[in-house]
């Protein structure tokens, strides 16, 4: 896939006026008196619809983009059951754990251990997700989507990820969470339509130009594997995805640890206006990972009809791409961009978050 001077426009234009979007929203803020609320959990102001969209936007980044498209080339529609099993973990946080954390007015995971324990373990696990955050999340997340950038555009992966860290950080850490939040709005919408799009593309080129439904059917009928969501034990991916033991197995505390107590995912239901609106914010996330499946996997699956050659399965999601017109390649690479600076700018919050309230203890 190359990438065209009309895209590399749209592109361009997508991250100004992302910096100029985020720039308005700072400024409207910082008038009068500002505290670590107002920074860190967006003066308890969100609404539903932007809590939805920022916590997608806040999961989907590079790597699950192209690796899940990946896996659907791979390993078929199976690997959606991770997507379906956060959209029920998002209910469950949403119904008995958010109420707790609200209630109890925390800014952070830490200070809730404080509150449940004693200040020493709140330090001991402010360190310890530093950590993870800074040396793990943060580091992997820029290294993939530098990586993602030379493969879909031809960029050096060090001056792509010289690109995503200026960018996430030229807005998150002056505008804060409601700078984030508003900004991921334009970032799902990007990606949904970006994925959706090329979900159509790909099932009507399949069916050389006869619809989505005749795509899907050949699908269906030339690689029917691909679409068993439980694998048998005879099937050569069993050990990746182990049958049923994927939804009865201990998948289900990982999910709820990454759903419920992952700082950098749930600091956007804590910034809701309201309980409810919290609530309405998670069933919308909830909503919006249904539909994971058709925006990634299904163009992987794709592909295996349209590029059965490719030498590694991470590279269907850059093939398929290549089926779309000049501008619009733009806009769905601006989308794939917009994903990973997505998740960085709110691990960048984050972070700020927890050391300010777990070392240093300025939002108390």
């Amino acid at each position: 896939m190359k990438l065209e001077q009309l895209d590399f426009m749209v592109f361009i234009a997508y991250v100004i006026g992302l910096l100029c979007i985020a720039l308005w929203i700072s400024r409207n803020d910082h008038k009068g008196d500002r505290n670590t609320e107002d920074y860190f959990l967006a003066s308890k102001s969100l609404p539903w619809w932007a809590i939805g969209a920022s916590l997608i936007a806040a999961n989907i980044s590079a790597e699950q983009i192209i690796g899940m498209s990946g896996s659907g080339y791979a390993i078929g529609m199976a690997i959606a059951s991770y997507e379906w099993m956060a959209a029920l973990t998002l209910i469950i946080v949403g119904k008995y754990l958010l109420p707790i954390f609200l209630k109890n007015e925390i800014f952070t995971m830490p200070q809730y251990l404080e509150q449940r324990f004693d200040g020493r373990v709140k330090t001991i696990f402010a360190l310890f997700w530093l950590a993870v955050f800074i040396f793990v999340n943060l580091t992997s997340v820029l290294w993939l989507g530098g990586l993602a950038i030379q493969t879909v555009a031809g960029i050096d992966w060090m001056f792509g990820m010289i690109f995503l860290a200026v960018l996430s950080v030229a807005y998150s850490l002056y505008g804060g969470l409601k700078a984030v939040a508003y900004t991921d709005i334009i970032q799902v919408v990007l990606l949904v339509f970006g994925g959706l799009f090329l979900s159509y593309l790909a099932l009507d080129t399949v069916a050389d130009g006869a619809g989505v439904f005749a795509g899907f059917n050949i699908l269906v009928e030339k690689v029917p594997n691909h679409f068993d969501m439980i694998l048998s034990e005879d099937n050569a991916n069993y050990k990746s995805l182990p049958g049923l033991s994927v939804l009865i197995g201990g998948l289900w505390v990982m999910n709820i640890g990454y759903w419920g107590f992952n700082q950098y995912i749930i600091q956007r239901a804590l910034a809701a206006k309201s309980i409810q609106e919290a609530q309405k914010g998670i069933v919308f996330a909830a909503f919006l990972k249904l539909l994971m499946p058709i925006i990634v996997v299904l163009p992987g699956i794709a592909a295996l009809i349209l590029f059965p050659n490719l030498t590694s399965p991470d590279q269907a999601y850059p093939s398929m791409m290549g089926l779309m017109p000049a501008g619009i390649k733009g806009l769905v690479f601006a989308a794939l961009v917009a994903a990973i600076v997505s998740s960085l700018a709110s691990m960048t919050n984050s972070i700020s978050t927890i050391f300010c309230s777990g070392i240093v203890n300025l939002a108390t």
